[in-house]
């Protein structure tokens, strides 16, 4: 049955943050990455206004048969790239928020989960990668990286490369079930949003922790491009800033985005309480040079390594890692405090 372009539009409107149009249009790739990213945080979904007509055509020329041109590579683009490596590292985000818990979560759950997010993009309309080589790509990064949040941006990149570099057309598709579709989206929509679920519900504190957490880091990687960082900054207090200019300081005091503004600040709040316990770790005074703090991670770094301790290795293990943990969160560029609002 042909597919009809005022349905399309109209189930744009009601559902285009949801996928209900791709749905209906056959695209359940396209569908599942609206229905875990809303409607690419709604910019994809209003860029999708002008395209809603080419979509329409290719649905209708797909019906029957769907067999894409042999041996011809699908051209380059620069968009679909960016859009692989961004949903890389929310995949990356969310995985490290919600499984960072598990054993060998750096080599197993969090290259799994960039490679299947940027593979989900790949596989937007009549395009695909190939599966195996763009997970190996994520798999073979990650120890690279190992322990730092920082390694969800190298992996998500890799990851990309490698799918674009094995990018082709789909092959013959054939048409399934509206019912089977549905429950095979379900699935995967659960396996998304299930642990983070779970996390947020059965472990409210530890989440909100790794929220703080995953955030600070995020925000740490824009050190280096103070502008950057500073346009980031903007981008998370975007949603509040509007609320306030549509609904006035009377309904930003009973609105969800004062608890969304104190989460914010708590994520700056974690980032200083975390560099006070850097400073105690390493006997330092807040406000120490860098060179105070190399010299002082060397020392405890000899004093307490488990090799030279050999009477006591639980306690030197774990005051080794602390060592190391308070020099990575003192090695990285620090703001002043009030620079950040």
């Amino acid at each position: 049955m042909a597919k009809g372009l005022l349905v399309t539009y109209a189930l744009w409107a009601v559902g285009g943050p949801a996928g209900l149009h791709h749905l209906y249009l056959g695209r359940d790739s396209h569908a599942l990455l609206w229905m875990l990213t809303l409607g690419g945080g709604g910019l994809g979904w209003l860029w999708e206004f002008w395209k809603l007509p080419s979509f329409v055509a290719q649905a209708n020329r797909a019906q029957g048969q769907r067999q894409s041109p042999r041996g011809v590579t699908p051209p380059l683009s620069p968009i679909r790239f960016a859009a692989q490596v961004i949903v890389g590292i929310y995949f990356g985000l969310v995985a490290l928020i919600s499984l960072s818990s598990m054993v060998n979560f750096y080599i197993v759950a969090l290259p799994l989960a960039v490679g299947l997010g940027v593979l989900l993009v790949a596989a937007v309309g009549n395009q695909t990668s190939d599966f195996k080589n763009t997970l190996v790509a994520a798999f073979l990064t990650s120890p690279i990286f190992y322990g730092r949040p920082i390694a969800i941006l190298p992996i998500s990149v890799a990851a990309s490369i490698t799918a674009q570099k094995h990018r082709r057309y789909k092959a013959l598709v054939v048409s399934e079930p509206f019912s089977v579709r549905l429950y095979r989206l379900g699935l995967a929509y659960l396996a998304f949003t299930g642990p983070l679920a779970y996390s947020a519900l059965c472990n409210t504190a530890a989440t909100l922790s790794y929220v703080a957490e995953t955030l600070g880091s995020f925000l740490n990687w824009f050190s280096f491009f103070p502008l950057l960082g500073r346009l980031m900054e903007f981008v998370l207090l975007l949603p509040y800033r509007i609320w306030r200019l549509l609904m006035g300081d009377t309904g930003f005091n009973s609105s969800y985005f004062q608890e969304w503004e104190k989460l914010y600040e708590f994520v700056h709040s974690f980032q200083d309480e975390k560099c006070q316990l850097a400073y105690q770790v390493l006997g330092l005074s807040e406000g120490a040079t860098n060179e105070e703090i190399h010299r002082s991670y060397r020392e405890l770094v000899k004093v307490w390594h488990p090799d030279h301790n050999l009477d006591q290795t639980e306690e030197a293990q774990r005051h080794f890692l602390e060592i190391q943990a308070a020099y990575e969160v003192l090695s990285q560029p620090r703001k002043p405090r009030g620079s950040r609002r």
